[in-house]
């Protein structure tokens, strides 16, 4: 039974074999190619006008188009290790993709804003069921939070939706706020997962730092917290009485960063990476704090470093590790990849240092960002369409 199993997970194309094969190429190039044409727009050079308007479909896909595609292309592939259950392969998953794929597209086609949204929402409610039923059926209650949040994802993109729908730019940023509190969630479970393991495993420690259940639980309900001010709109103006809900959050980074600081993690890029793009999670929620004491003018600063520092950092860092182990390469990136990482630390440092005085700021991050999943196009992309080096089906 294994023999034709393995035959026929064989038959199938290499991009097609398990979901972050084409999730993260689809995800790294539309990162790409969404951000310039954002940078495009800046600078008064945008020929496209999808629906909503510019602002509007930034807004919605750099969360439910860049974040989701990646958090798709990771879970699907990580549920299938975790449970010992086959993910989507094959037709179902070119299906899932081409959902996915078409609501890129449906922001620039001549159409209702209904079917938008049935598109949008098809992929939304498509993905915490092809990776919660594997996790419902092989009973692991401890990732029945990440179905949770992800369900929850799918309802901000609804409000997102609904306000782009009503030209409400206050429903908007409700739906879209709280959609990037629920993506630092899932960071943070993730992260405390693989970021201790990681670095136990590329500095050759003993062992690892021990997860700390009370550390873990106390941010998801901190960020679900955050998130659900956010889609109430409890969160859009200065309020003091968040301050110690934002300080508390940031503490808890700070302190899980403390416990995994090896000095030797300087030494490996597929470290430094992850550890520095986990730092802005803290950055961001301190920043807000900063913004309901009246200390900071733009709450979009303390945003921006979540979405581009912590997001996007973690986004690449990911890539570059889970794509060389998944096809069966040594983890050692191209020397190109360090330069990629600071290239986008460059452009976190831009958009919310230099950004709120200057609009090079807002050019400078745009260049950086592309220039790093640039170069990570360039090293990585014909891995996913060839064939693993070891001879493995995935």
């Amino acid at each position: 039974m294994q023999l034709l199993d393995r035959h026929a997970a064989l038959a199938i194309a290499p991009l097609w074999r398990l979901g972050f094969r084409p999730f993260f190429l689809g995800g790294a190039l539309f990162a790409l190619i969404a951000v310039a044409l954002w940078g495009a727009a800046l600078s008064g050079h945008a020929g496209l006008q999808p629906l909503g308007g510019l602002l509007a479909w930034h807004r919605h896909e750099m969360l439910f188009g860049f974040g989701l595609a990646i958090i798709a292309g990771f879970l699907l592939t990580a549920v299938q290790t975790w449970t010992g259950l086959p993910s989507l392969s094959g037709r179902p998953l070119i299906a899932l993709f081409a959902i996915w794929a078409a609501g890129r597209l449906a922001w620039f086609l001549p159409l209702p804003m209904v079917a938008l949204a049935a598109i949008e929402l098809a992929f939304a409610l498509a993905l915490p069921w092809a990776f919660g039923r594997l996790v419902f059926k092989a009973r692991q209650k401890h990732n029945a939070p990440i179905v949770l949040v992800l369900a929850l994802l799918a309802a901000c993109q609804a409000l997102t939706l609904y306000g782009v729908a009503l030209g409400d730019d206050a429903l908007q940023r409700r739906g879209t706020l709280a959609a990037l509190w629920l993506v630092a969630a899932l960071m943070g479970v993730i992260g405390g997962r693989v970021i201790p393991f990681f670095t136990q495993r590329g500095l050759g420690l003993a062992s690892q730092v021990p997860m700390s259940l009370w550390l873990m639980w106390s941010l998801l309900g901190g960020s679900l917290a955050i998130a659900a001010l956010t889609a109430a709109g409890l969160n859009l103006q200065p309020r003091p009485l968040l301050v110690p809900l934002f300080l508390l959050v940031a503490a808890l980074h700070g302190l899980r960063l403390w416990r995994w600081y090896e000095p030797g993690i300087w030494r490996v890029p597929l470290l430094w990476s992850l550890h520095l793009a986990y730092a802005w999670m803290a950055v961001a929620a301190f920043g807000m704090t900063l913004w309901h004491l009246g200390l900071v003018q733009q709450p979009s600063l303390a945003s921006h470093a979540l979405a581009v520092g912590a997001m996007g950092g973690l986004i690449l860092a990911m890539l570059t590790r889970v794509s060389l182990g998944h096809t069966g390469r040594p983890l050692t990136p191209p020397p190109a990849i360090a330069w990629a990482f600071a290239l986008l630390h460059g452009a976190t440092l831009c958009r919310v240092l230099l950004a709120g005085f200057s609009v090079y700021g807002l050019w400078l991050a745009a260049a950086g960002w592309c220039l790093a999943f640039a170069l990570f196009l360039r090293h990585y992309a014909a891995m996913f369409w060839t064939a693993r080096v070891d001879g493995h089906p995935g």
